[in-house]
């Protein structure tokens, strides 16, 4: 489960993002680029991670 905005701190939301969407250096198997158009996750993730979107609300753009 993704940390919460009002429980989570910045560094525990950018943690997640990192771990969650870690690059595995295998773009046939793996997905995420093509998920957040070529951004790196964090910088896609950067509303949520900031605590200025929830979680979902920022996945929902990409999907």
């Amino acid at each position: 489960m993704y940390p919460k905005l009002e429980e989570s701190t910045v560094e525990e939301r950018r943690e997640y993002i990192k771990t969650r969407y870690q690059c595995i250096s295998d773009c046939d198997n793996c997905g995420i680029c093509q998920i957040f158009h070529g951004s790196d996750p964090e910088v896609a993730f950067d509303d949520y991670i900031q605590g200025r979107a929830e979680y979902m609300d920022v996945l929902m753009r990409y999907l």
